[in-house]
């Protein structure tokens, strides 16, 4: 037995740098209260012997859609990217990112992880999920008129970040463009672009609040326009070969609370992006819930769309969507609970 020991000692000590890697900038709320604030407790909980290379902003190169690859190949062992950069790859979870499905970020996560571990966890079978979260309500942001009406979108060119929200777009009568966060401040400023959706937090990163002037969100009684699905995901062959307690530290900080977490921290930075607008004098416009009944009716197609793409993969559109739906609803109440008491 004593002879073993001396081994085990040693493997017991064994130290991990991990490559984290994201598009995000590193002045944004993404990097330094989520991804930082995740890779510091990682290595605090580890003692020290996880430790990070941190890379924002595609510093380890490549581009924002080739992110969750580098992953899968191990040209970065962590990423946090979005998975409907690129299009049409992780059908299933796009589902929460059809219009009017989230209420908030925290429940919304929580239903994201649940639904996809349950339902979708082949999507994401070549890499090891750290978590998946949603961000908070999207919001328009224009350079030249106040969205108040879908009428209103009528020929402006609004930049959308994924599939399904381009469809929407373009559904509300918008000329929607494709295009990965980094690129909208050069869009905006060469007026490739009228306006853009994001939530109020990614704003000062991007400088959103100074290259467009009009802004406007939902009243939250007619729910949230979109949201964007995102994961952190880690290389399977690097977590397989960690040691035991140091993949139980990972294990710790991966899930549906990880998730919760990370969407809640997203959302909350919304408070810091609006006020950012507000200082710079920008017109803020706060749809009601009875406009947003004409946005939710065009962009109805958008889900009806869906799920007939889901039957014609093999999969059951509708039971995906209510599953979807039921889950966002089951969180939504255990979230809020706690603010009524």
């Amino acid at each position: 037995m004593a002879l073993g020991a001396p081994a085990l000692v040693g493997f017991a000590q064994q130290t991990v740098t991990l490559r984290f890697h994201t598009f995000m900038a590193p002045q944004s709320n993404v990097w330094l209260n989520m991804n930082k604030a995740w890779m510091d407790r990682v290595t605090r909980d580890s003692g020290g012997r996880i430790k990070f290379e941190a890379y924002p902003a595609m510093q380890l190169g490549g581009s924002p859609a080739q992110l969750y690859d580098q992953a899968k190949d191990g040209v970065a062992d962590i990423v946090w990217t979005l998975p409907g950069y690129t299009a049409g790859r992780f059908p299933r979870i796009e589902v929460f990112e059809l219009p009017f499905m989230m209420n908030n970020a925290e429940a919304t996560s929580k239903a994201l992880w649940e639904y996809t571990m349950t339902v979708a966890a082949d999507e994401f079978k070549d890499v090891q999920p750290i978590a998946l979260q949603v961000h908070g309500p999207g919001v328009f942001h224009m350079r030249d008129k106040q969205v108040k009406t879908a009428a209103d979108l009528q020929g402006l060119k609004v930049r959308g970040p994924t599939r399904q929200i381009t469809k929407m777009l373009g559904y509300l009568g918008a000329t929607p463009l494709g295009m990965p966060l980094p690129q909208i401040p050069d869009a905006l400023s060469k007026g490739v672009i009228n306006g853009c959706v994001i939530p109020w937090e990614v704003v000062p990163s991007v400088k959103v609040h100074e290259l467009t002037r009009f802004h406007s969100e939902f009243d939250p009684a007619g729910g949230a326009l979109y949201t964007g699905t995102f994961i952190t995901a880690m290389n399977k062959a690097k977590y397989n070969a960690l040691p035991p307690d140091l993949k139980a530290v990972i294990d710790k900080h991966s899930g549906i609370e990880t998730s919760a977490w990370l969407g809640k921290v997203q959302q909350s930075g919304d408070v810091l992006g609006r006020e950012a607008a507000v200082k710079q004098g920008n017109r803020i416009y706060t749809i009601p819930a009875a406009e947003a009944q004409e946005f939710k009716r065009k962009a109805r197609l958008v889900e009806v769309e869906w799920m007939q793409d889901m039957d014609k993969r093999g999969f059951n559109g509708k039971k995906l969507f209510d599953t979807a739906k039921a889950l966002i609803e089951k969180h939504g109440k255990a979230t809020q609970a706690p603010k009524k008491a």
